[in-house]
C-alpha cells in the first residue's frame, strides 16, 4: 500500500502517468509515511498490554521506588498575613524508574522516549501535607516523559496555597519562613524512598515580587517514625525564605506617624490665646486613631504585639498626654487671683527652679540660685513689715485703724525711754518704722489747731484707701503673671520631654529592628 502526500490524493500527476520510472524514483528520495509512528504506535500496544497502574514498579516486592524530588520556584503570587497563606507558582519535578515500562529502541524504530498520561501508568500520591486549597492538590496532570530504560520524569506545575505560620514581631521589618512538605499520602519509607534532587529549590526562572524578597528555598529530608508503626515516613520539606521590603511602610507608615508625632509636639509653641491649642492635638490624636486601623487591618488577629503596633501606642500615648498637659497648660493660664491661690510648691517649682533648669526668665529678670535664695529671703522681710505701722500713722500718734495712741494703754512712752526707728520701704511706697519715735514733751495733739487731728486722720484713710486699692491691683497683675509665666514654663517643659520621648521612641524602633530599609 502506497502513501501518497496530502496534496497528491484524489489526483495523480500527468508526469507520474505517463513515466511510472519518475515515481518510483520519487517514493525512493521523499519517503512519504508515518514509519515512525507506526512504531510508537506498537511500543505503546506492547507496553501497555500486560500494564497494570496499581503495581508498584519494583523488581523484587521488598525494594523501594526511588523517587527524586526537586522543586522550581516561578513566583510568589501573595501572601496572606491575616489569614496566613501563602500562595506559590511552582514546578514540581519528579525522577523514578518503572520496571515495567522498558524496551529496546532498536526494535521500535530507534524510539528513545515517549508522553503517556499520568492517569494510565503507576506514578507517586505526592501531596502537599500543609495545603490550604479547596481541591487539596493544586497540580495540573500533564503528561509523563517516559525514558526507554524506564526512567519517568513528571513536571507537573500548579498553584500552590500552603498554611504558613506568619511571625508579626518584627512587622513591617519582618522575614518569614515558610514551609511546604511535601510527601506520599499512602507509602512509608519501605515502599517509597525519597531523595532530594538538589539542596535547594530551582530559582533559574523566579520572578520578582514587589513586596517581598526571596532570600532562598534549602530543602531537606526528614525522617518520622511514629509510635504506631515501625515503618518509617518521608517527607520532603521545603523552606521559602522571604523578607518583607519596608520601603512602601516606611514612607506609608513610619514617616506619616513621626509626622503627626512632630505635629503634637510643635503643639506646644502654640500661645494659649490663640484659641487652637486644644483642637489640634485632639485633631492629631484621631488621625493617630485611623493610622492604627490601617495597621491593625492588614496583621493577623493575634495577642502578639508587632513593632509597629507597640511604636504607633507609644506615640498615642504621647498624644494623649499632650492633650492632658494642654488642659492643665490653659487652666494654668487663664487663673485669676480671685478664684486661685498659687500654692508654695507650684511657685517654687514653677517659678524658681524649672525655669532656672531650662534657662527660662522674664524680661529684664535673670533667675539663678542667688536670687532664688534672695526672693526666699525678701518673702520673709515682707511678712515681718506687715506687722509694723506706717510712718504718718506714728507721726500722728495713731495707728493703721486710724484711732489716736492715747486711747490704748500704751499710747504713751516714757520720755526716759527712747526708741530708734528704723525705717524700711514696703512694697506700696510707704515708709514703716520697725520700732517707735520718740514722743514730745507733751501731748501731740496739743500741737495741732482744734479739728486738725480728725482732718488730718480723714486724709490718712484716704491714701490708705488708694495706696490699698493699688497695691491690691498690683498684686492681683502680679498673681496672673506668675500663673502665666508658670504655664510657660510647663509648655516649655511639655515642649521638651516630649520631644525627647519622640526622638528615643522612633530611634529605639528602628534600632530594634533586623532591618531597616530593603528596597
Amino acid at each position: 500500500m502506497l502513501i501518497y502526500p496530502l496534496s497528491w490524493r484524489g489526483q495523480q500527476p500527468r508526469a507520474i502517468k505517463s513515466n511510472p520510472y519518475l515515481f518510483f524514483l520519487t517514493l525512493w528520495l521523499c519517503p512519504f509515511g508515518a514509519e515512525s509512528g507506526a512504531h510508537e504506535r506498537r511500543l505503546l500496544n506492547d507496553l501497555m498490554a500486560n500494564y497494570n497502574k496499581l503495581e508498584r514498579p519494583v523488581i523484587n516486592e521488598s525494594d523501594a521506588v526511588v523517587l527524586t524530588f526537586g522543586l522550581t520556584l516561578q513566583q510568589i503570587i501573595d501572601v496572606d498575613e491575616k489569614n496566613q497563606i501563602l500562595t506559590t507558582n511552582i514546578w514540581l519535578n519528579l525522577e523514578w524508574t518503572d520496571v515495567n515500562l522498558r524496551w529496546n529502541e532498536s526494535e521500535y524504530g530507534q524510539v528513545a522516549d515517549i508522553r503517556m498520561p499520568p492517569s494510565s501508568i503507576w506514578k507517586p500520591d505526592i501531596l502537599m501535607y500543609n495545603s490550604a486549597s479547596e481541591a487539596f492538590d493544586g497540580t495540573y496532570p500533564t503528561n509523563v516523559v517516559v525514558l526507554s530504560n524506564g526512567g519517568c520524569t513528571y513536571i507537573p506545575p500548579g498553584i500552590f496555597k500552603s498554611t504558613c505560620k506568619i511571625d508579626i514581631t518584627w512587622f513591617p521589618f519582618d522575614d518569614q519562613n515558610c514551609d511546604m512538605k511535601f510527601g506520599s499520602w499512602t507509602y512509608n519509607g519501605f515502599k517509597l524512598d525519597f531523595q532530594l534532587k538538589d539542596d535547594e529549590g530551582d530559582l533559574g526562572t523566579y520572578v520578582l515580587n514587589g513586596e517581598w524578597d526571596l532570600l532562598g528555598v534549602p530543602a531537606k529530608r526528614n525522617e518520622v517514625i511514629y509510635e504506631c508503626c515501625p515503618e518509617p515516613y518521608l517527607d520532603i520539606t521545603f523552606i521559602i525564605k522571604i523578607r518583607r521590603r519596608t520601603l512602601y511602610y516606611f514612607f506609608n507608615l513610619i514617616v506619616p506617624c513621626v509626622l503627626i508625632a512632630s505635629m503634637a509636639v510643635l503643639g506646644f509653641t502654640l500661645p494659649p490665646d490663640s484659641g487652637e491649642k486644644l483642637s489640634l492635638g485632639v485633631t492629631i490624636l484621631l488621625s493617630l486613631t485611623i493610622f492604627l486601623n490601617t495597621v491593625s487591618a492588614i496583621i493577623p488577629i493575634t495577642s502578639d504585639s508587632p513593632l509597629i503596633g507597640t511604636y504607633f501606642n507609644c506615640i498615642m500615648f504621647m498624644v494623649a498626654s499632650s492633650v492632658v498637659t494642654t488642659i492643665m497648660i490653659l487652666n494654668y493660664h487663664h487663673r485669676l487671683a480671685d478664684t486661685h491661690e498659687m500654692p508654695d510648691w507650684v511657685r517654687v517649682l514653677f517659678l524658681q527652679w524649672i525655669p532656672w533648669f531650662l534657662r527660662m526668665s522674664r524680661p529684664g529678670e535673670k533667675i539663678t540660685r542667688k536670687t532664688i535664695m534672695m526672693q526666699n529671703k525678701m518673702k520673709e522681710l515682707d511678712l515681718k513689715e506687715k506687722s509694723s505701722k506706717s510712718l504718718l500713722a506714728n507721726v500722728l500718734d495713731m495707728d493703721d485703724d486710724f484711732r489716736p495712741s492715747s486711747t490704748l494703754p500704751h499710747s504713751h512712752v516714757h520720755p526716759h525711754h527712747p526708741s530708734h526707728a528704723h525705717p524700711q520701704q514696703n512694697n506700696g511706697g510707704f515708709i514703716r518704722v520697725s520700732g517707735s519715735l520718740p514722743p514730745p514733751a507733751e501731748d501731740v495733739s496739743s500741737s495741732f489747731p482744734p479739728g486738725a487731728h480728725r482732718e488730718l486722720s480723714l486724709i490718712l484713710k484716704e491714701i490708705k484707701i488708694i495706696t490699698d486699692k493699688i497695691r491690691d491691683d498690683e498684686e492681683s497683675a502680679a498673681i496672673e503673671n506668675d500663673w502665666k509665666f508658670a504655664a510657660m514654663v510647663l509648655d516649655r517643659l511639655c515642649l521638651i520631654v516630649f520631644t525627647l520621648f519622640t526622638i528615643v521612641a522612633t530611634v529605639a524602633v528602628l534600632a530594634a529592628a533586623p532591618h531597616v530599609i530593603v528596597t
